[in-house]
């Protein structure tokens, strides 16, 4: 069973749009994903534009990968390293803790991650 960061169940974050690293809903580690997509965030209008800013462009919708584009509300597993990239900048989106693999937990400290969850 797959564990969050508060080591209770892994729950999923998001089905519309579908996201995961294997598009199952779920920021659940596997050890093909190199970018580590552990950690399940709601976007905002901030960190997108971070993102895009640093070469990954999350908005814009890319129809040969089955990717709709996002847009602020949207919740999506993040690679652990971009979202803490994004927290060091100021620009971190809130997190959904019962959503990100404790995994992530070997790049992102639970502190931080607690600060920005979503109340």
């Amino acid at each position: 069973m797959a564990k969050n960061v508060l080591g209770t169940r892994l729950i999923p974050c998001n089905m519309h749009p579908l996201t995961g690293f294997m598009r199952d809903g779920c920021c659940g580690f596997h050890p093909e994903d190199a970018g580590r997509h552990t950690v399940c965030a709601e976007m905002t209008d901030e960190f997108l534009a971070f993102s895009q800013a640093h070469g990954n462009d999350l908005s814009t919708p890319r129809p040969e990968y089955d990717f709709p584009g996002l847009k602020a509300g949207d919740r999506w597993c993040l690679c652990a390293r971009r979202w803490l990239d994004a927290s060091e900048a100021g620009y971190a989106p809130p997190v959904v803790l019962e959503s990100c693999d404790e995994s992530c937990l070997e790049v992102v400290s639970l502190a931080d991650l607690m600060y920005h969850a979503l109340r």
